[in-house]
């Protein structure tokens, strides 16, 4: 049973991204934009891309494995996954499926992917008329409760109060985040400067918790990363990023219909982390390197508390920028700028970001870089979450 593990097997040794634009505005289509990624990532792992034979994916990418097979002239396809559940809580899932393909050898070379591009098809989480609703839209919609922050909002509202955070607590999440991606080149909100004065004075998106900035962008774009066996990974052209663990799942009846779960005021990673780190045979205190998929920064704030990387009586004053960013910071967060303020691409940036600290060529890079922890998707159903690692840390 001890042999059950992903932990060490595989490795990400590519990755490969395209710019990324505001949503709307990617002069390429969808598929395209995921071909690019793909072929850069092979690029960076010093492949051809006839060498992959599988697919992994999540959030209904529309971009499927068969037909990208088909466009990069792949000799076999022998593996293509989608990740149940809708948009960021499958990211490290999918890296996960990818992994496990690979670690009992259903595949050889999988891409993890996503891809996006909402000119040429509606802004993904928009809401829609529609002449009838079913499930859970046909208790909230009555009450104006259909947009992702709105559906979020009561939970996060409850967390803060029982555990009596404060709105500042999320302010050093997005000041961090912004921070981070003004050196950033492909960050879309490089340039945009924010400060406190800026963040207080923006406008609420829903009371009493997400202003402007708390709010992650929509994008179009795509990023990829190429999964192989971790004795392969060793001699390809880039130091290779090891998976060490990935989890993904909830807490009990995290999915009840309604706003009805038993642990309400939760991102569902409660359960999840134990496992994750069990797995890696690590502690929260071994990653040096912290992203977390930021839909909004309540979500993160929840995160956090729930992986055990801060205690909840302490969020006030620890989630401080000072606290957050590379520069003498004690726990450096998003450091690419996250969904905030470099990409929405779903979080596969922040997997991306991950590896190239481990690698030692990040822009923001920070000293401890042999292990990373990569959250995924808080509040949605299923959430997933993934620890790479250095060589050392194998």
């Amino acid at each position: 049973m001890t042999d059950r593990t992903l932990r060490g097997k595989t490795a990400i040794a590519g990755i490969g991204e395209t710019i990324y634009y505001k949503h709307g505005q990617s002069p390429d289509s969808e598929f395209k934009l995921a071909l690019q990624a793909i072929v850069k990532a092979c690029d960076d792992a010093g492949i051809s891309p006839h060498e992959v034979d599988g697919f992994a994916s999540y959030g209904d990418d529309r971009s499927d494995g068969p037909r990208l097979a088909a466009a990069l002239g792949i000799k076999e396809l022998k593996f293509s996954n989608m990740f149940w559940g809708g948009g960021g809580g499958g990211v490290c899932g999918a890296v996960g499926n990818a992994s496990a393909a690979v670690a009992t050898g259903m595949a050889d070379c999988v891409i993890a992917f996503r891809s996006l591009a909402q000119g040429q098809y509606r802004r993904y989480g928009r809401s829609g008329a529609a002449a009838a609703v079913a499930g859970d839209d046909a208790f909230l919609f009555p009450y104006g409760v259909m947009s992702p922050a709105q559906r979020f909002a009561m939970k996060i509202t409850r967390f803060m109060h029982d555990h009596r955070i404060k709105q500042e607590a999320l302010r050093g999440i997005a000041l961090a985040c912004y921070h981070h991606a003004q050196k950033n080149p492909n960050a879309v909100m490089r340039g945009r400067e924010l400060d406190e004065a800026k963040y207080d004075s923006s406008r609420w998106i829903i009371e009493p918790f997400h202003h402007l900035y708390d709010c992650c962008q929509e994008n179009d774009g795509s990023a990829a990363v190429v999964v192989v066996p971790a004795e392969r990974a060793k001699d390809m052209k880039n130091k290779p990023a090891y998976v060490m663990a990935c989890g993904q799942g909830g807490d009990h009846r995290s999915a009840a219909p309604v706003h009805n779960m038993p642990n309400y005021p939760s991102s569902h990673f409660g359960k999840l982390a134990p496992r994750l780190y069990a797995m890696a045979k690590m502690a929260p205190s071994d990653m040096g390197i912290v992203q977390c998929y930021e839909n909004f920064t309540g979500g993160v704030l929840m995160s956090l508390i729930e992986h055990g990387m801060v205690k909840p009586e302490e969020a006030n004053e620890f989630l401080v920028k000072d606290n957050l960013i590379v520069e003498g910071g004690k726990m450096p967060l998003n450091t690419s700028g996250g969904n905030l303020a470099e990409c929405y691409m779903h979080g596969l940036e922040l997997v991306i970001e991950s590896v190239r600290q481990i690698r030692g060529t990040a822009i923001n890079q920070v000293a401890n870089n042999d292990a990373a922890i990569i959250m995924g998707g808080p509040m949605v159903t299923p959430v997933s979450s993934l620890i790479l690692g250095s060589e050392a840390t194998l």
